[in-house]
């Protein structure tokens, strides 16, 4: 990934969780929260956490004295995931890299990362971390997105900005975020890191936006790495 494409800061973390969440994120956050918490673990890791989606669908499921400790690359995210989400006792933030935590081994019972592990630069690197933090009976949870034409918000909003730039069509989004989909290599890539008991599953939701001025203004306003393609 590009540095330019990790920069999430001034009104990007607002736009982004007003508009992107709720459009493509919510209904999947909240199946990974039932999944993590399903667990019923004692400690938890979310890593790529962004705006706290998933920490607010998770924290309402965790049972009283657990530790939850919620990490993201971008500090501004990670500012306003925490300010959205309020007080919790059983809640840290830290800023961390999901490629090199700094966590003891063995430490917590569950690893979170929903839609972050596309972004990796070397994703086995980042599931031998996530490995490498979890007890030795600890779950990692994570969700990608399918590939873009299964996608229609995406799929659409990349389709006009290319008769808008047709010499230079932005290609950002059928490149990254939905760049990772084939479940062969996604389960290839866990077992280089030292996983098993591997289970993929493909959950298909359904969101409508507000108006077609919501998806406009979420994929262009709500992520920076978009902007700068």
């Amino acid at each position: 990934m590009a540095e330019t494409d990790k920069v999430f800061t001034g009104s990007i973390p607002e736009f982004y969780d007003t508009y992107l969440v709720p459009l493509i994120f919510e209904k999947y956050a909240d199946d990974l929260a039932r999944r993590v918490a399903g667990c019923d673990p004692r400690s938890v890791l979310e890593v790529a956490a962004g705006s706290g989606v998933v920490t607010r669908a998770l924290a309402q499921l965790l049972k009283s004295g657990s530790q939850y400790m919620v990490t993201d690359l971008n500090q501004p995210m990670l500012d306003h995931a925490a300010e959205k989400q309020g007080v919790d006792d059983r809640i840290s933030w830290r800023q961390a890299d999901a490629l090199a935590l700094p966590f003891e081994d063995g430490t917590f019972d569950a690893v979170a990362c929903q839609f972050g592990v596309m972004f990796f630069p070397d994703r086995i690197a980042g599931y031998a971390e996530a490995r490498r933090v979890l007890s030795p009976k600890g779950t990692f949870f994570f969700n990608v997105w399918d590939r873009i034409e299964a996608n229609e918000f995406a799929h659409k909003v990349t389709e006009a900005a290319a008769e808008l730039f047709p010499e230079d069509p932005p290609k950002f989004l059928a490149r990254t975020p939905h760049g990772y989909h084939d479940v062969d290599l996604i389960g290839r890539e866990l077992e280089a890191a030292g996983f098993s008991d591997i289970s993929i599953t493909t959950v298909e939701e359904e969101s409508v936006g507000t108006s077609p001025r919501h998806p406009a203004i979420a994929y262009c306003r709500g992520d920076a790495a978009w902007e700068r393609d």
